[in-house]
């Protein structure tokens, strides 16, 4: 391909794994569907795993294809989003639409010039990006805001009012703000933080109360807190489109309400879930990916052939929840488990995560239990051992594990994943909710039903038993099965004259 016929898209997510692990597998979609290149750029503190994770999506053969997606670290990282890698950001981008080579802070790894890039994808989070992008080059570059979160959390935490959202949160605080004399950060905490108590109604979900999307006293870090999420609406509404990371199979209505949003102002909402590396090299680089994975993989088999198929709990958070307020309601689940009978796998990557001594002391007397920092995901939950899968509910591990068949118990903490919960416990009715476990705001009483947590321990260990029951005898078998219809579908969304395969072609196409 000639230098002035290349098409060339920039890929920029923000450090958590659950942005940054599907669009590196978009990534590879696009070079193997179209003659594409693509920049992807990320940080030193998560380069590794982006690597190995690209590595997942080839098989023998495809290095061409391979070739045509180059990883760039950019700053060192050692956070999710700093004003160090906004100006890093801001220099790189200045090179790349210059058409300069640019260098990995990563490997020290030199890379030849390409065209000016066509179009870059950003985080929805990722507010300086766009504001550096449209600064340095204008409306030259077509910005296409990542989404990769459920749509159902799209509208209400960053949408318009008339789709159960807060609207233009910035402006509003600004206004607030200056009319009353109170700092803008304050007025931001209680527009975006604060529930009163109202019924919210968003596409494709029963109406719930404000206060049960924070269903866990988790604290958001105040530099995404303050600076990102009041400026996210503004953001997406200067894109040129949006690319969602959803099956319209999983969330039909709200996929149909987005499209319509966008196409309000003449731009369009292109699908692209689910996102799961296939083929021959996706187990084996995934294992890379963590020091445990030999040690993993005897448990499982050992599970097996001890406990049979489907006899094990996989509990994983992803790579930031965890219940830093109530740790002890965790290894009250875990006692419950353990007085099952049940193997579990927990991993524990959260930088906030910390198991006491006398919690490793108890499983490692168990002795069907593994704590691990980093479990290689897929292949956990492709192993015919595994029956259950415990998790936030971020829209990451939800597709994941609907794509490969394994159903769910939630435990959300805020985000996306209270109304993944919701819409898989009460909409699909193929999983379990544990309530007792919620904590603050989550306390309150539930729109939908009328219950009210007691969320006391011994309430927890209740709850625990009965969910626990349920999931390993009739009715969890009925869930699983209800599920399988879900993940058929799922799988099409990449098959010919599926949804997702579509919209990503369209995409390319139109660079």
């Amino acid at each position: 391909m000639s230098t002035s016929t290349q098409k060339h898209v920039v890929a920029f997510p923000f450090q958590a794994w659950g942005h940054c692990r599907p669009l590196i597998t978009l990534a590879a979609r696009f070079v193997k569907l179209r003659p594409v290149y693509v920049t992807f750029l990320t940080t030193s503190m998560v380069y590794d795993k982006v690597q190995a994770e690209l590595a997942r999506n080839f098989e023998p053969g495809e290095e061409e294809s391979a070739g045509r997606v180059r990883v760039i670290s950019i700053d060192e990282g050692q956070f999710l989003t700093s004003e160090s890698i906004d100006a890093s950001f801001k220099t790189t981008w200045a090179k790349l639409i210059a058409s300069e080579e640019l260098t990995c802070a990563k490997t020290g790894t030199t890379y030849s010039a390409l065209v000016k890039p066509q179009a870059i994808i950003v985080d929805f989070f990722g507010v300086a990006t766009v504001a550096a992008v449209r600064e340095l080059s204008a409306h030259t570059v077509k910005i296409y805001s990542w989404h990769p979160g459920s749509t159902f959390a799209t509208f209400y935490l960053f949408g318009p009012e008339k789709f159960g959202g807060k609207g233009d949160v910035a402006t509003k605080a600004e206004i607030e703000a200056k009319r009353s004399g109170r700092p803008y950060e304050e007025v931001v905490k209680e527009m975006l933080f604060t529930p009163k108590g109202q019924i919210v109604k968003v596409p494709g979900l029963p109406p719930m109360y404000d206060y049960e999307y924070y269903p866990q006293d988790f604290p958001i870090p105040e530099q995404v807190a303050i600076p990102i999420f009041p400026r996210v609406f503004e953001t997406v509404m200067s894109c040129d489109g949006v690319l969602l990371f959803t099956p319209e199979s999983y969330e039909p209505e709200a996929v149909a309400a987005a499209r319509a949003w966008t196409a309000e102002t003449g731009r369009t909402t292109y699908l692209c879930g689910p996102l799961l590396p296939t083929g021959s090299q996706a187990a084996a680089n995934e294992k890379k990916q963590s020091k445990e994975t030999g040690e993993i993989e005897e448990f499982l088999e050992t599970t097996l052939k001890t406990s049979g198929e489907k006899s094990l709990l996989y509990i994983s958070f992803g790579s930031v929840f965890w219940p830093v307020k109530t740790p002890e309601k965790l290894w009250a689940f875990l006692d419950v488990v353990m007085e099952r009978n049940i193997p579990f796998i927990l991993s524990h990557a959260s930088p906030f995560a910390s198991i006491p001594d006398e919690v490793k002391e108890k499983v490692k007397l168990y002795g069907k239990g593994l704590l691990s920092p980093w479990t290689p995901q897929q292949t956990i939950l492709e192993h015919p051992a595994t029956g259950w899968f415990l998790a936030h509910g971020g829209h990451n591990g939800v597709t994941e594990a609907i794509s490969i068949g394994v159903p769910m118990i939630f435990w959300p903490f805020g985000g996306d994943q209270s109304l993944n919960t919701v819409h898989m416990t009460d909409n699909l009715n193929v999983a379990y909710e544990l309530i007792e476990v919620r904590t603050g705001h989550g306390l309150h009483e539930i729109c939908r039903n009328g219950r009210k947590p007691i969320g006391t321990v011994e309430a927890v260990k209740d709850e625990a038993r009965d969910i626990l029951a349920k999931a390993f005898g009739e009715d969890g078998a009925q869930k699983r099965e209800r599920l399988k219809a879900l993940t058929s579908a799922l799988k099409h969304e990449w098959e010919e004259g599926g949804s997702s395969l579509r919209d990503v072609t369209a995409f390319l196409d139109q660079l």
